[in-house]
């Protein structure tokens, strides 16, 4: 059984695991899509306390932090799940489905829900589209790296 909890970026403890869980979940996506300047892999850990994202982890029964979601409300009614990590020793484990599950409840009002990966990242595009996400536009971040952007309606 695992607990989804808002983290507290302020918790030094909790700043240094997310931190690593995210270079860990970040460095293989960008092998994966070709490209190593992916804002979460350049980021600080002091970078990260001051993020204004609401960032919530996924932890199992011995406290290890298996995953993390942060969302932004970009606009009213729109919120955008900015950042998807999950660590290796979890992959296909369905860490990554709860914690959007557990991002949808948390945010019942919400008109919309829009998420970026990268095209070549296939088990991210497998997710999303299984979560209800349609693809909605593609924009060429760097030379020959694309970027696919969903949305997925908030009144499902």
């Amino acid at each position: 059984m695992s607990i989804i909890i808002r983290l507290d970026l302020q918790n030094g403890d909790i700043l240094s695991e997310l931190w690593s869980l995210q270079h860990k979940a970040y460095r293989l996506e960008a092998e994966r899509i070709g490209f190593h300047e992916i804002p979460p892999l350049l980021e600080t850990r002091d970078m990260l306390s001051r993020s204004e994202e609401c960032f919530y982890g996924s932890f199992d029964d011995s406290g290890e932090l298996m995953g993390a979601v942060a969302v932004q409300e970009e606009s009213p009614g729109q919120l955008t799940v900015t950042r998807m990590m999950v660590n290796p020793d979890f992959f296909r484990q369905g860490v990554a489905g709860r914690l959007l599950e557990y991002i949808f409840g948390q945010y019942p009002g919400m008109d919309q829900f829009i998420v970026s990966t990268g095209k070549l990242n296939e088990p991210a595009v497998a997710l999303y589209t299984k979560h209800g996400f349609v693809p909605a536009g593609l924009e060429e971040v760097a030379p020959g790296v694309e970027l696919i952007e969903f949305h997925r309606s908030g009144r499902l």
